[in-house]
């Protein structure tokens, strides 16, 4: 009997996310978020008042004479006081009511008069116009189908992974904006193990929703510690943001009292001027020029030298130092720009850091792994009292890991973080299993530094990756391209006879031609409306304007979506020797390569599928036409500035209608006179192909031969 596949089940936060997202609709993902976190949060403290109402209720051992409506009772046990019309069984059971978006206002009203650490945390959107009450509803049931709050989820920190996940999804679905609550998880685990805070204050004064202390806190539990081994101390100056840290922070029993919003932010409004963290953590925003620099310019915290008025960087810089004790450590984010810039005074203020032996680590990170930018960041690492490796820096160049979770962002994996993370810890306690490595890794000296003007890029000191040359290798590698070369030879010889034959052919005389409209040979059909959310980084590709050229098709940048979402499109495959043109392009800016009308023939043997504004022209049943004449005729100068002109828009983009397209007049010879003149331009296309594989050929035959003098 054949053996049952198992299916392996998704974790309940993806699957969490898969439904609440469906029910989304039109909302913005920037407003929906508070919807689901306000709710999946609300949840969470209504589980946990309950279980420690029923227990109260039954009044046994130490609960023997308590009163379950008593708040006392609940500070006592650190658990929020949810007053009756704000409990989820209540609100469940007025769920399908039209009047529910108003109930939830009004129970995220009573719940913070009742919890004085909530107030003005909690969000108060549910009634809004654009939230339907019917899919508001059907959230409701969905939140209220797993336990988030009872103790043994608690002990799982199912609601942790749920928000955490969502924050992150959320901030995907967000882009730019995203990376203004949210930092990679992938990041903020690198930036916490690489400082390892056991014990004492740590310190965000641009915090976020909160991740640099959630991390912390799994740091210190995991290696034996207490939860109040460690006291955090934040800042944020976008109130909606500090909402989500403190929601965040309350589910998993971080004290968040020390976690301070005001909106003029932590330059200009400092909320913890007297601190002295043990570690700070935080990814501060990058290259920011609206910082108010110029109102600052004698700032205590600018003792080793004021940052330029157009740029916060160093500005953040030495706000860390301000605040970390006399054997303080730091770590953060920064824009790659701070290790080399010499703008205003940053090279000043980047020469004193070093002198004074602050900095122990620099890495340089891949592009794509935030949401906010795609430009390459790095993470430095801030020392004030080094124990070891004094007057030395470690720098490494990591721009080659991570790979793509989808074609927009990057994420270093588990093991990649662990490579960084001993690399880091080897060096620093003088292991001898630290050495330094090409291409990747490099211990210097000031000195060393001084020699390059200060700049800490660890591109400029790594050097570059040596490969070993393999004399066997390069010789069977010669001999290949040998062979394939004379191979490629034989056939062009081929195809130049070919050639010569069919003009030797041709004869002058006139050909006879009738008046046509494509519309008389083809149906057109456009491709499939799939949504932002549906592209993946792998699975089916897809076909966009972006990928159709004049005459051929780039493959080498192309989206994918998954099987569930292929199996819902099947009408929009792709099938070999289609002829696809773009509906949507440019009028005459920007080159023929990005102008309405491109036509190129579809040559794969697998499946793609076609997203909207590209058009797939079919031949009809039956009909006397030879496709790749018509494929030649349409995609020649003439048409193609014909569709341009044809074409509708305002400014410069421009859009073809099925119709416009189908009623297009086309001169055709004979049938057997489209079979010559085609056969003809795809014997001259073909020599063309195969020059260029020659010359490929003679370029890595190149390369062989130098490689082979090396050895």
């Amino acid at each position: 009997m054949a053996k049952k596949k198992e299916t392996k089940q998704e974790p309940i936060e993806k699957q969490l996310w898969k439904a609440a997202d469906k029910l989304r609709k039109n909302i913005d993902a920037a407003e929906y978020k508070h919807i689901v976190l306000g709710l999946i949060f609300l949840k969470y403290i209504s589980d946990s008042f309950e279980e420690l109402y029923a227990k109260l209720q039954a009044g046994e051992g130490e609960y023997a004479g308590a009163d379950p409506e008593d708040r006392d009772e609940y500070r006592a046990e650190n658990v929020f006081f949810v007053p009756p019309s704000a409990r989820w069984s209540y609100l469940q059971g007025r769920a399908k009511l039209p009047e529910i978006g108003k109930d939830i206002d009004n129970a995220m009203d009573a719940i913070e008069r009742d919890n004085a650490s909530l107030k003005g945390v909690l969000p108060k959107a549910f009634a809004k116009e654009n939230l339907d009450p019917t899919s508001l509803g059907q959230l409701i049931d969905l939140i209220s189908n797993i336990a988030l709050g009872d103790e043994v989820s608690r002990s799982q920190d199912v609601l942790g992974k749920v928000y955490e996940y969502f924050l992150g999804e959320f901030a995907l679905a967000e882009g730019k904006k995203g990376g203004q609550f949210y930092t990679p998880e992938s990041i903020v685990k690198l930036l916490v193990e690489m400082l390892q805070p056991y014990k004492g204050r740590v310190f965000d004064p641009c915090c976020g929703s909160g991740g640099m202390f959630v991390q912390s806190e799994k740091f210190t539990l995991s290696h034996q510690g207490k939860i109040n081994d460690i006291s955090i101390y934040g800042q944020e100056s976008n109130q909606t943001t500090w909402r989500l840290a403190k929601m965040n922070l309350a589910i998993r029993g971080i004290d968040s009292s020390q976690v301070k919003w005001n909106n003029e932010g932590s330059f200009l409004n400092n909320a913890h001027k007297d601190l002295k963290a043990d570690y700070i953590i935080a990814n501060p925003p990058f290259n920011d020029s609206d910082w108010g620099g110029n109102l600052m310019r004698n700032d205590a915290r600018w003792k080793y030298g004021t940052p330029p008025d157009k740029n916060a960087n160093f500005g953040w810089v030495q706000h860390f130092l301000y605040h970390m004790t006399p054997n303080g450590k730091a770590g953060f984010v920064l824009a790659n720009g701070s290790l080399t810039s010499n703008t205003g005074s940053e090279g000043e203020i980047r020469q004193k850091l070093i002198n004074n032996d602050l900095v122990e680590c620099i890495i340089s990170l891949p592009d794509k792994l935030f949401y906010s930018t795609h430009i390459p960041a790095s993470l430095w690492f801030l020392n004030k009292n080094k124990q070891q490796r004094k007057g030395e820096i470690l720098l490494i160049d990591a721009r080659k890991l991570g790979s793509l979770r989808n074609k927009n962002l990057r994420a270093l994996s588990p093991d990649e973080n662990q490579t960084l993370i001993n690399t880091f810890q080897n060096w620093k306690n003088n292991d001898e299993n630290y050495s330094d490595i090409e291409g990747f890794c490099i211990s210097i000296s000031e000195e060393e530094i001084k020699e390059k003007d200060y700049e800490l890029n660890p591109g400029y000191y790594v050097g570059v990756e040596e490969n070993t040359l393999d004399e066997a290798l390069i010789d069977n590698k010669i001999i290949d391209l040998k062979e394939n070369i004379d191979k490629w030879i034989e056939e062009e010889k081929e195809i130049n006879n070919e050639i010569s034959d069919i003009v030797e052919n041709i004869t002058l005389e006139k050909v006879e031609k009738s008046e046509y409209k494509l519309g008389d040979f083809f149906t057109l059909k456009g491709g499939a409306s799939f949504k932002s959310k549906d592209f993946k980084s792998k699975g089916y590709p897809v076909i966009k304007i972006k990928n159709v050229k004049a005459r051929r098709l780039l493959l080498d940048n192309i989206d994918f979506i998954s099987k569930e979402t292929s199996d819902q499109f099947q009408n929009y495959k792709i099938k070999n020797n289609d002829l696809l043109i773009t509906m949507t392009g440019n009028r005459f800016e920007g080159g023929k390569d990005s102008w309405v009308g491109k036509v190129a023939m579809f040559k794969e043997n697998k499946d793609y599928y076609l997203n909207q504004r590209v058009g797939i022209l079919k031949l009809k049943e039956e009909v006397d036409i030879d496709l790749n004449y018509v494929y030649y005729l349409i995609s020649n100068d003439y048409y193609q500035e014909l569709f341009v002109k044809i074409a509708r828009g305002s400014g410069g983009q421009s859009n073809l209608s099925p119709t416009q397209i189908l009623s297009t007049k086309i001169m055709l010879p004979s049938y057997d006179d489209q079979v010559k003149f085609s056969a003809i331009i795809k014997a001259i296309d073909r020599k063309k192909y195969i020059n260029k594989v020659i010359n490929s050929y003679l370029t890595e035959s190149n390369k062989a031969i130098f490689q082979k003098s090396r050895v």
